[in-house]
C-alpha cells in the first residue's frame, strides 16, 4: 500500500511541476497569448489637466474616446463613441484640431504602404455633438485647420479643402495623377525613408497652406504580380527609385486661403525636402533641405508675405546627416535642435537668427528622444542613454543647461508622455523581466503619484512557463566592447555542449541589445532555448547609441564591418566550453537577412546554418534615400556595392541556407531573393527557399507567421 501511495504522490508532484512549467508553443506566440495591455492613442488635452485614450473593441465593432483626469486618473466622460444613433461607425484613430473644438475620426481604414492609409473620415463637433463625413470617397492625410472650420485632405493625388460651415469643397490642385504627380502627400521613398506621409501644413492662423508637390514622371516603375484568387493574376505598378536612379522632383508651394492663389517657392539646391514646419510667426515657414548624398542639411526660412528665402541653419557631416522631428520653435522663434556635431546626439538652443546660443546636453551618451519645452519654467524634457546604452531614462534640464534631473529610477526602458502644461507625465517602463508598466509622475521631480496600468497578469501567466533570463554582457570584438545578450536553456549545464543561434539586425543606427520587454521574436527565442539551443545577439559596428563614429564607420561599406563582427562573435563564442563549435547558426530579417546571407557565405568555416527572411541581396536593388545615405550612388561607389553583396559569393555556400520572401514586398523587392536563387542555382548549390504569395515585407496575415516560424523552427532543429 505504501508503494502505491509513494507512486501516487510522485505522479501528483510530477503533474504539478509539469503544469507549472509549460513550454511556450508557436501557436500561443502567434495567436497573441502573450500580448500586453497598453494605453492606446494617449493625448494630453490643452488644459494639461486631462488626457484622452482610444478604447476599441474590434469584436463588437465599437470604439470610443475616453477622457481622464491626471490628478485622480478617474474617467471624467466619454467624449464620443461609435453608434448608429449618431452616425459614427467604428473608428480606429482620432486627432483634435488646435483649439479642441473638432475631432477627426478615421473609419474603414485601408493600408497602403508602411505608414500611409486611405480611409473614410468624420469630423465630430465638440459643442454641437454632431458629426460630418468629409467625403464618401476614401481620402488621405486630412488635417483640420487650427480653428476647426476647415479640413484639408488629399484625394487622387490632389489637394482639397472642405469648408465645414458652408459644406463647400475647394480643389487646390488639378494635375495629380497616379505614378505621375502627387500633391500634398509623399511618394513611396519619402514615406519609407523620411517617415512622413502628410506633406502639407496649416500656418498658425489658418490663412496659409504650405504643401509639397512630387513630380515622379522620371522615376522608374517597379511592378509586382498580385496572385489573389482570380483566374489571371493582376499587376501592381508603382514608382520606386533604386540606388543611382532618378528621384521625384519635389517643389514647395504656398496656398493663400483668402485670395485662393498658389505661389511657387524656389529653394536653392533642394534635392530633398524632408520637413516643412511653420514657425510661431504666422508668415514664416521653416523648410529643411538635403543634397542627394544627404551630408549637407540646410534649414531655410520662407517669408510668405514677400516670398523671400533666407538660410537659418546648415549642418554638414563627412558621412550623412540624420533627419529627425526634434526641431522646436519657441515663442520668440528661437529654436531647439538636436545634432551629432560633437560626436554624440545632443540638444542645442539657437537664437531666432540661427546662431547657436548654447549646448544644453553633453557627454559620451545619446539623447534618444526630445519631449518638449516648458515655457513657464524654462525647462526641457528628454530621454537619453545616460544610464547605459541598453537603458533609457527621462530627464529634465533648464534652458540655461543647469539643474539637470533624472526623472525615472528603474533600470530598463523608460519613456514619457507629458501633460500639455508639463505638470505630469505618464511613464511607460519595461525591462527584460518586467512587461509594460504605466505610472503617473510629477514632471518637476519625477515623484510617482499613482500606478495606472501594469501587466502583472502576463507576468503571472509566464511564471507557469519554462523561460530563461536574458543575460546582458559585453564582448570584445575587433577592438570594440560590443553589447550582447544571451539566452540559455532553463536546465543549462556548463559541462554540456549546446548549439548556438545568433540573431541580429545590424542596420545603421539600430539596436537589438536593449533592456526592454519581449517581442514575439523573443518568445520564439525562449521556445528555442527550451529545445536546448543557446540564442545570442550582439550589436556590432555600425549600430546605434554609442556615438557618431561608431555608427558611421560602416559608411560606404554596408555589410563589411558588420559581417566581420558577426563572424568574429561566432568564433569567439565557439571557444566557450558550453558551445558546440560545429553547430553555429545565424538568422535575421530584412537587413538582418542580408547579414545572415553574407555570414553563411563569407563565414562558411564558422556558420553551419543561416535563415534569411526578406533579405537585401544587392544594395543596387534598394531605394535611393536609404542606400545612398550610407553608400553614395553605385556610380560613385561600385566596389562598396558589389564586394559586400551576397550575389558575388554564391559559390562559397557550404552550410544549410533557408531563403524566405513575400512576393508583394514593396520595400525589399522579391527580386532580391529571385536573383539570389538564380545565383545559387548556377553555382550548383543546394538550399531551401519559400515565397509567400501576396505578402509584404512583414510576411503576415492569417496563419502566415505561424506557418513561417514553424518552417524556421523545423529548419533549425534539423540543421543545427
Amino acid at each position: 500500500m505504501k508503494k502505491y501511495l509513494f507512486l501516487l504522490l510522485f505522479l501528483s508532484v510530477t503533474t504539478l511541476v509539469y503544469t507549472q512549467q509549460k513550454k511556450i508553443s508557436l501557436e500561443e506566440i502567434w495567436q497573441g497569448a502573450f500580448s500586453t495591455k497598453g494605453m492606446d492613442a494617449l493625448r494630453s488635452m490643452n488644459d494639461g489637466e486631462y488626457y484622452t485614450l482610444l478604447d476599441t473593441n474590434k469584436g463588437r465593432n465599437t470604439s470610443r474616446i475616453e477622457k481622464y483626469k491626471y490628478e485622480t486618473l478617474e474617467k471624467a466622460e466619454t467624449i464620443v463613441a461609435s453608434s448608429p444613433a449618431n452616425g459614427i461607425p467604428y473608428f480606429t484613430s482620432y486627432s483634435f484640431n488646435e483649439d479642441e473644438s473638432k475631432i477627426l475620426l478615421a473609419t474603414e481604414v485601408e493600408p497602403i504602404y508602411r505608414h500611409s492609409i486611405r480611409a473614410v473620415y468624420f469630423v465630430y463637433d465638440m459643442a454641437s455633438k454632431a458629426s460630418k463625413k468629409i467625403s464618401d470617397e476614401k481620402i488621405m492625410a486630412p488635417l483640420l485647420s487650427p480653428d476647426g472650420n476647415k479640413v484639408a485632405y488629399v484625394f487622387d493625388n490632389n489637394l482639397f479643402i472642405l469648408n465645414l460651415s458652408s459644406g463647400n469643397t475647394e480643389q487646390i490642385t488639378t494635375d495629380g495623377k497616379m505614378n505621375t504627380i502627387i500633391n500634398g502627400v509623399t511618394d513611396w521613398v519619402y514615406e519609407e525613408e523620411f517617415s512622413f506621409v502628410r506633406a502639407f501644413d496649416w500656418n498658425a492662423d489658418g490663412t496659409m497652406l504650405a504643401f509639397l508637390r512630387f513630380d515622379e514622371q522620371a522615376v522608374p516603375e517597379f511592378s509586382m504580380d498580385v496572385y489573389g484568387s482570380n483566374l489571371y493574376p493582376s499587376q501592381y505598378r508603382f514608382k520606386y527609385p533604386k540606388a543611382g536612379e532618378d528621384n521625384s522632383t519635389v517643389t514647395l508651394h504656398l496656398y493663400n486661403i483668402g485670395n485662393r492663389s498658389t505661389t511657387n517657392i524656389s529653394l536653392p539646391e533642394a534635392y530633398y525636402i524632408p520637413r516643412i514646419q511653420w514657425k510661431h510667426n504666422t508668415h514664416e515657414l521653416s523648410v529643411q533641405t538635403l543634397n542627394r548624398l544627404q551630408n549637407h542639411l540646410k534649414i531655410y526660412t520662407v517669408n510668405a508675405k514677400n516670398v523671400s528665402v533666407s538660410l537659418l541653419l546648415e549642418e554638414q557631416d563627412e558621412a550623412y546627416v540624420d533627419i529627425t522631428d526634434n526641431l522646436t520653435f519657441l515663442e520668440d522663434d528661437s529654436f531647439i535642435w538636436t545634432s551629432e556635431k560633437d560626436g554624440y546626439n545632443h540638444i542645442y538652443l539657437h537664437n531666432s537668427n540661427g546662431s547657436q546660443k548654447t549646448q544644453l546636453t553633453k557627454g559620451p551618451w545619446e539623447v534618444t528622444d526630445y519631449y518638449g519645452f516648458d515655457h513657464k519654467k524654462k525647462t526641457i524634457f528628454y530621454q537619453s542613454t545616460e544610464n547605459g546604452s541598453i537603458n533609457r531614462d527621462v530627464y529634465s534640464i533648464r534652458v540655461n543647461g543647469r539643474n539637470k534631473k533624472r526623472l525615472t529610477d528603474k533600470a530598463g526602458t523608460n519613456s514619457a508622455a507629458f501633460s500639455t502644461n508639463f505638470t505630469y507625465f505618464i511613464n511607460t517602463f519595461s525591462s527584460t523581466s518586467t512587461p509594460f508598466m504605466y505610472t503617473l509622475h510629477k514632471a518637476s521631480n519625477g515623484e510617482k503619484v499613482k500606478d495606472i496600468l501594469n501587466n502583472s497578469a502576463l507576468t503571472n501567466k509566464l511564471s507557469g512557463y519554462t523561460t530563461s533570463p536574458k543575460e546582458f554582457s559585453t564582448i570584445n570584438i575587433n577592438g570594440h566592447d560590443l553589447n550582447m545578450w544571451m539566452v540559455k536553456p532553463a536546465n543549462f549545464e556548463a559541462s554540456k555542449k549546446y548549439p548556438l543561434l545568433l540573431f541580429q539586425y545590424s542596420g545603421p543606427g539600430s539596436q537589438q541589445v536593449a533592456n526592454r520587454w519581449l517581442g514575439n521574436n523573443d518568445y520564439w527565442h525562449q521556445m528555442l532555448a527550451q529545445e536546448g539551443i543557446i540564442v545570442a545577439c550582439v550589436d556590432g559596428r555600425g549600430t546605434g547609441l554609442k556615438g557618431r563614429d561608431f555608427k558611421k564607420m560602416t559608411y560606404k561599406e554596408l555589410g563589411k564591418y558588420e559581417v566581420e563582427d558577426q563572424i568574429a562573435v561566432a568564433k569567439k563564442l565557439s571557444e566557450y566550453d558550453f558551445i558546440d563549435e560545429d553547430r553555429t547558426g545565424i538568422w535575421g530579417w530584412s537587413y538582418g537577412g542580408f547579414m545572415a546571407s553574407n555570414c553563411i557565405l563569407k563565414g562558411n568555416d564558422t556558420f553551419e546554418m543561416a535563415i534569411a527572411v526578406a533579405p537585401v541581396t544587392s544594395w543596387r536593388f534598394y531605394d535611393t534615400v536609404y542606400t545612398e545615405r550610407f553608400m553614395q550612388t553605385p556610380q560613385e561607389n561600385a566596389s562598396g556595392y558589389d564586394e559586400n553583396s551576397p550575389l558575388t559569393y554564391p559559390h562559397l555556400l557550404k552550410g544549410k541556407y533557408l531563403l524566405v520572401h513575400g512576393s508583394s514586398d514593396d520595400n525589399v523587392h522579391v527580386q532580391n531573393s529571385m536573383r539570389m536563387i538564380e545565383a545559387l542555382v548556377q553555382a550548383n548549390k543546394q538550399f531551401d527557399w519559400a515565397i509567400y504569395p501576396d505578402k509584404n515585407h512583414g510576411i503576415s496575415g492569417g496563419n502566415t507567421r505561424l506557418q513561417l516560424f514553424t518552417k524556421m523552427t523545423n529548419f533549425i532543429k534539423e540543421n543545427l
